[in-house]
């Protein structure tokens, strides 16, 4: 521990800052990284403050200029980037826009991986409506008439789904056959004929 503060006290203000810039921002990343990954945070939230804000302090979800996150990568880049180029040169100028542009990266790299990792997201919702005049495959047997129910299995998006389906067509749909949806009734059932 010793050696650790006259390492410290070794330092210049400038490399001071830096450092600390650096270490704090990376063990705030780290905490956030962690807790993502085991539920407790998700990715467009950072801390909970029960105020008018909303539920985030990002004031506008993960893609926000100045979001908890951005704000973290930006000093992390900051203060590693000066750490770095400092070994090179003590022109504080060069320095400082040196660690700055750095900082900048990490945003713009962030933002990057964020979008990236967006469009992954998927939140399983299905409109009916979307089914429409799409060609199925009758999965149980559908009786003439509306006399009953049976189900359809169709593609939607790259999903295999299900639906209840009717029919008014006077004989019943076998197995394995092929019908267009043409509406939806009662708000949950497909509308079937042969296609």
């Amino acid at each position: 521990m010793e050696d650790l503060s006259v390492w410290y006290n070794g330092l210049s203000d400038t490399m001071r800052v830096f450092w600390i810039c650096g270490g704090v921002s990376t063990i705030i990343f780290l905490v956030q990284f962690v807790m993502t990954f085991i539920g407790i945070g998700d990715a467009d939230a950072d801390f909970d403050f029960g105020g008018d804000a909303g539920d985030t302090m990002d004031f506008g979800g993960v893609m926000s200029l100045f979001s908890v996150r951005n704000i973290v990568n930006f000093f992390m880049g900051f203060g590693w980037g000066g750490v770095c180029i400092g070994q090179y040169t003590d022109n504080k100028l060069l320095l400082y826009l040196g660690a700055t542009i750095i900082g900048l990266i990490f945003v713009v790299i962030f933002f990057l991986l964020i979008k990236q990792l967006l469009k992954l997201e998927s939140n399983g919702n299905i409109d009916m409506n979307d089914c429409i005049g799409k060609v199925c495959d009758v999965y149980l047997r559908i009786p003439a008439s509306r006399s009953g129910k049976g189900k359809v299995q169709m593609s939607i998006n790259g999903t295999v789904i299900e639906w209840d389906a009717v029919t008014d067509d006077k004989d019943m749909i076998n197995t394995g056959a092929q019908v267009k949806v043409t509406e939806i009734v009662g708000g949950s059932i497909v509308l079937v004929e042969r296609v």
